[in-house]
């Protein structure tokens, strides 16, 4: 049974979970909705409790508004806060979801038992950036820059614009949910409009981490250094498979399996470094 309830304009559902189970609060990326968590949702609604709500400022249904870190910060701090029944909660995170959950967790530490990261890892650090080709570093700054200038248009142009990103990306996200709206992080990332996101602290958990990451992809979001280092660190692992940047979507059975495996029996050190089949 789905529950719904409103956290700042924020329309927050809730389902499955029995008495003390834990909470796992799911937070997407670009250019996705609550809709990407679907697979896991019906996973996992049987032994924990699923929550998961559309990003601020990427509901279609609502008006186009850019959120600043601060903003963005607050509302995941009032929605934890209504959600968590006053136990700590485990964060599910991809994409720009990983960026605000993680300097979520950085600023609330307190209030996260758990992290699963998809995809992205230190992507704005040096050390990713010094792992990229010049090539690779256009193709980064390329993308960025015309979503930036897709919200900034605005309107139906927009739109267009993002919807041809979405389809040259080959995006596994339904159109009929995406709007140039959700190209504000975007924005502000690379126009600092908004207050920027100069404040993000650099990520790096004290709390059991699962990271999974794609490696059928251009490039990646984060550095062999970090990937490394978070494998050597008891209680987290680290686990790649053979899709691009959505393994949630591309083979939810596998994902699946590891996040569950993982949330039953976190990981030994020896289990941390282990692969899907290379691409």
């Amino acid at each position: 049974m789905q529950q719904m309830i409103v956290v700042d304009d924020i329309d927050v559902y809730i389902e499955g979970g029995v008495e003390g189970s834990e909470t796992i609060v799911m937070i997407h990326g670009w250019p996705d909705t609550h809709r990407l968590w679907d697979a896991q949702v019906e996973e996992l609604k049987d032994r924990y409790r699923c929550v998961r709500f559309t990003l601020p400022g990427f509901d279609i249904t609502k008006p186009r508004r850019a959120y600043s870190l601060d903003a963005t910060m607050r509302i995941l701090l009032h929605i934890v806060a209504a959600v968590n029944q006053k136990q700590k909660v485990i964060l599910m995170l991809h994409d720009w979801g990983c960026v605000f959950g993680y300097e979520f967790y950085m600023r609330n530490k307190a209030l996260v038992s758990a992290i699963i990261g998809v995809d992205i890892g230190d992507a704005n650090s040096q050390a990713t950036d010094r792992s990229r080709t010049f090539g690779q570093k256009m193709m980064v700054s390329g993308y960025q820059n015309i979503l930036s200038l897709a919200w900034a248009i605005g309107g139906p142009i927009g739109n267009m614009i993002t919807r041809g990103m979405v389809n040259a990306m080959k995006v596994p996200a339904p159109k009929e949910y995406i709007s140039s709206a959700m190209n504000f992080p975007y924005y502000i990332l690379t126009a600092g409009a908004a207050g920027s996101y100069r404040s993000l602290v650099p990520f790096f958990p004290k709390v059991p981490m699962l990271f999974i990451y794609g490696t059928r992809k251009p490039f990646m979001f984060h550095s062999t250094q970090w990937r490394d280092k978070l494998a050597a660190k008891e209680g987290c692992k680290v686990v790649a498979m053979s899709t691009d940047h959505w393994p949630m979507v591309r083979d939810p059975q596998r994902f699946n399996e590891v996040v569950s495996e993982w949330l039953e029996k976190p990981a030994a050190k020896e289990e941390a470094a282990g692969e899907d089949a290379a691409a």
